[in-house]
């Protein structure tokens, strides 16, 4: 980390003392719902309350290393193994009581991931239904995160639309039968079999056969897939008419 330099006339002691930190939205599908990893907090402000992980950026690291950290402390996984991306910037006064906050928060997607470990600030870390949280109220989490989770779950349904993003739910080999799954479980909707499978296997680039097949529904063997190269969906799988 390079030096700071003085700036003439610039006089810290008149500016109110701020913290940036970095808040995660992990999201998996585990026993057929969407959940979301929420730790306990262990110690104030909040303690006692569900929050989403996250902590501190430290001064020798950027914001994206210190997602990378938190989820590696607080879920244990790699950011190899996951979809992270920046959700949103939150700063409102008063979110953090300590003193004057400001949160990047960002968005973790992956397969169905292990039983997490609470981090140093955590009595406890649990994957928990993301419908019921959402439902409950919002200061049933702590600080701001009812509303960053409700974003980034959001930000997941619009981008299973026009992105590939459900492939993040799955296995690195999967059916389109697993595939339709993820978009049912996280727009909360049923999809029609055949219409889904017709759009999803024409779609440019989203699925490139894996050259094997697994048993599938009543045994009928089901081809397997990978995600293909596409980064964007044309046509998009809409909410509306998805399947």
């Amino acid at each position: 980390m390079g030096r700071v330099r003085h700036v003439k006339g610039y006089d810290p002691r008149a500016y109110p003392p701020a913290a940036v930190t970095v808040d995660l939205a992990v999201l998996t599908i585990r026993q057929d719902r969407l959940v979301v990893l929420a730790i306990r907090r262990g110690e104030p402000p909040f303690q006692g309350r569900l929050a989403l992980p996250g902590g501190f950026v430290r001064p020798d690291e950027g914001l994206d290393q210190a997602a990378a950290r938190e989820l590696a402390e607080e879920a244990g996984l790699a950011v190899g193994s996951v979809h992270l991306e920046q959700l949103a910037t939150y700063g409102d006064p008063g979110r953090d009581p300590r003193k004057r906050g400001v949160t990047v928060a960002y968005l973790a997607v992956a397969p169905e991931l292990p039983l997490p470990q609470a981090g140093s600030d955590a009595a406890e870390a649990h994957w928990v239904p993301a419908d019921g949280i959402l439902a409950a109220r919002p200061s049933m989490l702590a600080f701001d995160h009812h509303q960053i989770l409700a974003d980034g779950i959001e930000r997941a349904r619009a981008k299973l639309e026009y992105t590939p993003l459900a492939a993040a739910f799955c296995p690195r080999q999967f059916t389109v039968a697993q595939l339709r799954r993820v978009y049912e479980i996280v727009w909360g909707t049923t999809l029609d079999p055949r219409n889904f499978h017709r759009k999803a296997t024409r779609t440019s680039g989203f699925l490139t056969p894996a050259g094997s097949a697994t048993a599938g529904d009543r045994g009928r063997p089901a081809r397997l897939y990978r995600q293909g190269p596409a980064t964007l969906l044309y046509p998009p799988l809409l909410r509306s008419g998805g399947g």
